[in-house]
């Protein structure tokens, strides 16, 4: 049944045809359709619905076959069969030598101008009407015949579109077809103006110029295009005149054809261009079948959305309904639909009490709220008059009354300025007395003038308690252990100088083995010693100067006159025990030398590893194993203090100096390194042979980098920036912490580049020291600042406390707990508890828990030295008084 329905749509074109071909071969009378004879009813219904198919597809099949009807009439008709089956309808539609006899005809039309389409047009004379199918049902009777057609009231007739209907039915070429030569102008959307200076407006699709006509009605004046107007008027009344337009595109005249100007006026009069179109055809049933609310298009159809969905808009009047229930605009009488307006209930309350007089709270307490709740502007309340005081009083105390003299004073002075404005207090005898205020209505008036002119501002107070924004802090007592209290006291012996003087030996430097059980200070008079930490018991004592003696006499580059003069007294300005367990040999830095000295405090195995280390050291010669052309050749110089048996000094260096183990084999100074500035710093490495020295004034040379087990050395910069104040290493990275005035770099020593610069904000730094982890630095200053820097962070300090009266002299990481201590000049040292977490979204936990003191402040100088026990939670501190005491938990 599809198919055939195809079909059936298809033949329409046809059947068209045909009947056009039978128009053009009759007499002028339009001739009737002859009925196509055929025993079934199918037959009859297929030839009357092709029939009115063709009716409803004439636009598209005329416009397309126009032409081939027109030009070749006899070959359409001859291919036309009425006994032809829905098949072969179907396949002669669509065969291929239809197409080629089409083209051909094509191809020959082509060749032919629009006169000679207009002069066939004119031939056919006889007006077309199409019949048309009254109703969709099916019919007993015969078929359809042209006379019922053509009497509907719809059908178009012979003589309302004889004149027209013409000129209506020529094929309507596409605008590519217009210029099938190509003879056209083809410069596209290109300004014409541009070719005002030109003979030609552009060029075709041949590349050929397209030449302006002379004779066009661009080339001629105005009074020629009047005339011509005047004689196209003309011709057109006599009937034999062409309207011309002006192709401003190819510059020239173009007279349009009678087709066109029918076009146009059909088009201007608001109607259809074409006659035969029928705006409103009949109805076609395109359901089959008995039932069409069954069978059809729409018998597939989902049901709608909205038929089972409940409805968005009775939700919100639900909702508003219940609004308005729950504010008591409306009640249930009005939703029940007993009252029909509210406003009947108003006037229904107040006829029954018509005085309305209900009793109502004056003074609610709540208006503030009421007014700050409700909508619109902010509301800000006037500010009010301050009540008044003791002065305003008709019986006022005798010290508020003025004498003459403050009256005096106040007449001269503006009203604003005075102490109660416009009033002078007075003493009456009793209330009665009392009369009116002669400024009264003048101050009302300035209240009401600053009430309405003066803005108001809205300012809001926060009521915060100060110690609400303190960040809460574990207790001290929760943060245990650290050193609370002073256990031991070490006493320093005083010399003959100090004697004299009445005066304590300074002690500048402190430093503990890696076990915990020496320590070893040193004073301003150049003497370092070795104390037993649970004792307090004094075990060796080195003078250093005796070292500098032997040094300087060794030294072929000193002058005479130096050698001659008489030496003062140095002090120790920085001492570092050896951090590897199994070496048994510390650091101390004095004048210019940075001199190595064996502790002999090994056993068997420790004192065989420490010899090992000091061998090369302890017998370098011509300034160690250093390389001429170096830079650190110029820098420093090894000397051996070992084996120096010509000088008398070097005897009592050595003599009476046993070391303290039964498997050492040496105790004291081994070897010196001279400088040629100003030693100040020395650090070790973590792994106890490398070992960096500070001289600040020496310019290239500040920092030095030695190895103690090749008696070498190395110079890792060419210039420095800046004043350099202290070294050390990083704990577990191949990184040199070098600290100036007031930055600290960090310079990596493989790569040789300098990877960040530490912003401390200090003016002098003069402490520095890194923790375990070597993700924090912490930085003491001569301006009692302490920097701590994360250095996960940033460049800039993570914190800075300031909880020192006066300058830091030293700082430190408990190697063990978390804990860091500052010393200061004001005697005091202060512990602080500091958690370093391994979680990296954490921050470092630092907790004052403890201020210690036991230092006086001597010369302005108090506690210069502090370090941590490497076990235990206590510290060990030494200060101008000359005084060193150890601080326990207890």
């Amino acid at each position: 049944m599809a198919r055939k329905t195809k079909s059936k749509t298809t033949s329409a074109p046809a059947k068209e045809t045909v009947q056009l071909t039978a128009e053009t071969e009759g007499d002028d009378a339009a001739p009737e359709v002859e009925p196509i004879d055929s025993e079934d009813d199918d037959d009859v219904d297929e030839a009357s619905e092709s029939q009115s198919q063709s009716e409803e597809e004439y636009d598209s099949a005329a416009e397309d076959d126009e032409g081939d009807d027109a030009n070749h009439p006899d070959e359409e008709s001859s291919d036309f069969d009425p006994e032809v089956s829905d098949e072969d309808e179907f396949e002669d539609q669509g065969s291929s030598d239809d197409d080629e006899d089409r083209l051909e005809r094509q191809m020959k039309d082509d060749d032919d101008d629009d006169e000679s389409d207009v002069e066939i047009l004119e031939e056919l004379d006889v007006v077309r009407s199409w019949p048309k199918e009254l109703t969709g049902k099916k019919r007993a009777g015969g078929p359809n015949s042209n006379a019922a057609s053509s009497s509907a009231p719809d059908a178009v007739t012979a003589a309302d579109a004889d004149t027209t209907a013409k000129w209506m039915h020529a094929d309507d070429l596409s605008s590519d077809d217009e210029d099938a030569d190509g003879a056209g102008n083809r410069i596209g959307r290109v300004p014409l103006h541009w070719y005002d200076d030109y003979d030609h407006i552009g060029y075709d699709a041949h590349g050929q110029r397209v030449v302006k006509s002379q004779s066009s009605s661009a080339s001629k004046d105005i009074l020629d295009r009047v005339i011509d107007a005047a004689d196209d008027l003309e011709a057109n009344a006599a009937g034999n005149g062409k309207f011309t337009v002006y192709d401003a595109l190819n510059a020239r005249d173009v007279a349009l054809t009678p087709r066109q100007v029918e076009l146009i006026r059909r088009l201007q009069s608001g109607a259809f261009a074409h006659p035969e179109h029928d705006a409103n055809p009949d109805y076609v049933a395109y359901f089959s079948g008995v039932d069409p609310e069954v069978s059809g298009l729409n018998s597939d159809r989902y049901e709608k959305k909205s038929r089972f969905q409940p409805s968005k808009w009775e939700k919100l009047q639900v909702r508003r309904l219940l609004h308005r229930l729950k504010c008591g605009s409306i009640n249930m009488d009005y939703l029940e639909g007993r009252v029909r307006d509210m406003n009947d209930l108003v006037s229904k309350s107040k006829d029954e009490d018509p005085s309305g007089d209900k009793p109502f709270l004056l003074w609610k307490g709540d208006e503030e709220d009421e007014l700050a709740l409700r909508k619109g502007p902010q509301h800000m309340p006037a500010p009010k008059l301050p009540p008044p005081g003791h002065a305003y009083s008709y019986n006022p105390p005798e010290e508020y009354l003025p004498n003459e003299q403050e009256l005096k004073e106040w007449e001269e002075l503006d009203p604003e300025d005075r102490p109660y404005g416009h009033f002078v207090p007075k003493k009456h005898p009793n209330l009665r007395s009392v009369g009116a205020y002669e400024h009264a209505v003048r101050e009302r008036f300035e209240r009401c003038l600053d009430l309405y002119l003066c803005p108001r501002a809205m300012k809001r107070r926060l009521n915060i308690d100060p110690e609400s924004l303190v960040p809460s802090l574990p207790k001290a007592s929760d943060l245990r252990p650290f050193p609370t209290a002073k256990v031991v006291a070490y006493e320093v012996p005083e010399t003959n100088a100090t004697k004299k003087e009445d005066a304590a030996v300074m002690v500048r430097c402190l430093t503990v083995s890696p076990d915990g059980q020496f320590l070893v200070s040193g004073d301003e008079n150049g003497v370092v010693r070795l104390w037993e930490v649970q004792t307090g018991r004094l075990l060796r004592s080195w003078d250093l100067m005796l070292v500098l003696s032997v040094g300087e006499e060794n030294d072929d580059q000193n002058d005479k006159s130096q050698q001659g003069e008489p030496q003062t007294k140095k002090p120790v300005s920085s001492l570092e025990w050896n951090p590897n367990r199994s070496h048994h040999c510390l650091l101390a830095t004095i004048g210019k030398c940075a001199i190595v000295i064996s502790t002999g405090t090994g056993g068997p195995d420790d004192s065989e590893l420490t010899d090992a280390l000091l061998s090369a050291a302890s017998a370098c010669k011509h300034g160690g194993n250093i390389a001429p052309e170096s830079r650190a050749a110029k820098a420093v110089k090894w000397t051996s203090l070992q084996h120096k048996k010509s000088s008398k000094s070097s005897s009592n260096v050595n003599a009476n100096t046993p070391p303290i183990s039964a498997y050492g084999t040496a105790s004291g100074p081994i070897c010196l390194l001279r400088t040629n500035r100003e030693c100040t710093h020395v650090q070790w490495h973590r792994k106890g042979d490398y070992f960096v020295t500070v001289s600040p004034k020496a310019g290239a040379a500040a920092v030095l980098i030695h190895q103690l087990s090749k008696a070498a050395s190395q110079q890792p910069f060419g210039k420095v920036k800046g004043e350099i104040q202290l070294a050390c290493f990083h704990p577990q990275k191949p990184f040199l912490f070098v600290a100036s005035k007031e930055h600290v770099r960090v310079y990596h020593l493989v790569k040789q580049m300098m990877v960040k610069r530490l912003m401390s904000g200090c003016r002098h730094i003069s402490s520095l020291d890194v923790h375990g982890s070597g993700d924090h630095v912490v930085v003491g200053s001569l301006d009692r600042r302490l920097v701590w820097f994360d250095l996960d962070l940033a460049n800039t300090p993570y914190k800075t406390l300031k909880y020192h009266e006066r300058a830091l002299r030293s700082v430190g990481f408990h190697p063990r707990y978390p804990l860091m201590a500052s010393a200061s000049d004001d005697g005091s040292i202060h512990v602080f508890h500091s958690m370093v977490y391994s979680d990296l979204m954490r921050n470092p936990l630092i907790v004052p828990v403890k201020v210690l003191r036991g230092h006086n402040v001597v010369n302005s100088l108090g506690t210069l030295a502090m370090v941590f026990h490497p076990t235990q939670p206590w510290l060990f501190s030494a200060g101008a008084d000359g005084k060193i005491h150890l601080f326990q938990d207890l």
